[in-house]
């Protein structure tokens, strides 16, 4: 697994310049087509898929490290990361067509999808979804609006979560689609987070989608949400906080301070934080490499590692003191303004895939075999 790691960050030493970095920073979007190509040549998109080409699938655990590795540097790939997710869900209950169309593309690193669940009035209630899909014949028509559609604006589809049935339970009538981005009646507005991502507002007014491009039934939407669901619930987020501990012992060192009683104890904290979230990550990969389902660990996984990161940036900023509050387009921000960045983005991770009260909530249930609220 060393020998892995090392080759991948190799790769990102050649593929991820300094210059792209910061491009991706300025710009705020997680995406650049070339990177993704090179990820594919390596077989590093969709790692752990069968390929047609006789490349060998990676296990779970060395998948693990491919992503680990790539989240860490934050990498351009958050849009390929969706893409897998709904990739995933068309492998499951996606036509024959749809799978024939989307699947070796993806592998390729030739399409991008972004994901449309959430709605302005809606938040993590996926099921309380208003977007309309109204059947004509062999179409439909689509009218309503996405949030936080991340990519939105340069992906190639969205995976668009649909209402199809007004009466009945909320969480009957929804049906799932593959929309094409490139046609009339989509309006694409820019949200920034407060951490510079650039997210969505996505407007869909009379959008014409044929039926071939439904994902699973009529209706049964539901199924193929909870198979995205269960990937982002599981997403690896532990990186982003060994980014941080590192960055804080890097300065701790640099200031000549790591050996300070107050630094030492504040660091060995969060890394003993970080551990934890890695081992909560390792285990819902045994799980899956065992043939379970993480329902309930990917949401622990998830919860724990995301309180952990906003902890620690409040902590490790406190620390450093003001001089951790320069970003890193100032020349003298310390350890490059990595510190000042965590802090703003740790803001949103507790909300990302669900919130934490989500993710609490479906523990509860799934685990502890309490009521719903």
């Amino acid at each position: 697994m060393a020998a892995l790691r090392a080759e991948v960050r190799a790769f990102l030493a050649e593929e991820f310049p300094p210059e792209l970095e910061e491009r991706v920073y300025r710009s705020g979007v997680s995406h650049d087509d070339t990177f993704v190509r090179r990820l594919a040549e390596r077989g590093w998109v969709g790692p752990g898929w069968e390929r047609a080409d006789g490349r060998r699938a990676l296990g779970p655990y060395e998948a693990h490290a491919v992503v680990d590795e790539l989240t860490k540097a934050e990498a351009p790939v958050y849009a390929i990361g969706t893409t897998e997710m709904v990739a995933n869900v068309i492998r499951a209950v996606g036509s024959e067509a749809l799978r024939a169309e989307i699947l070796p593309r993806f592998l390729r690193g030739e399409v991008t999808i972004a994901l449309g669940m959430t709605e302005p009035e809606v938040g993590s209630d996926v099921a309380g979804v208003r977007t309309r899909a109204r059947r004509d014949g062999e179409r439909w028509i689509v009218n309503g609006q996405k949030m936080f559609t991340t990519n939105g604006h340069i992906t190639d589809y969205i995976f668009l979560l649909t209402r199809t049935r007004p009466d009945g339970p909320k969480h009957a009538g929804l049906t799932m689609f593959l929309v094409r981005l490139d046609q009339p009646g989509i309006e694409a507005q820019a949200v920034y987070t407060l951490s510079g991502e650039r997210t969505n507002i996505l407007y869909l007014s009379d959008v014409v989608v044929e039926d071939r491009w439904r994902i699973g039934d009529v209706d049964g939407g539901w199924k193929a949400l909870m198979i995205a669901l269960q990937d982002e619930h599981s997403a690896p987020f532990s990186p982003h906080l060994a980014r941080l501990v590192e960055a804080v012992e890097q300065w701790a060192r640099e200031r000549g301070r790591i050996d300070e009683p107050d630094v030492r104890e504040r660091l060995g904290r969060w890394a003993t934080a970080l551990r934890v979230a890695q081992l909560l990550e390792l285990r819902t990969i045994w799980m899956v490499a065992n043939g379970q389902v993480p329902v309930a660990e990917g949401p622990m996984s998830k919860l724990f590692s995301t309180e952990s990161i906003a902890g620690a940036a409040e902590d490790l900023t406190e620390l450093v003191g003001p001089d951790a509050l320069r970003g890193r387009l100032d020349p003298t921000a310390v350890v490059g303004g990595r510190i000042e960045h965590a802090l703003r983005f740790s803001l949103g991770t507790t909300i990302y895939a669900g919130t934490s009260e989500i993710q609490r909530n479906i523990i509860a249930q799934q685990r502890c075999g309490l009521p719903r609220k």
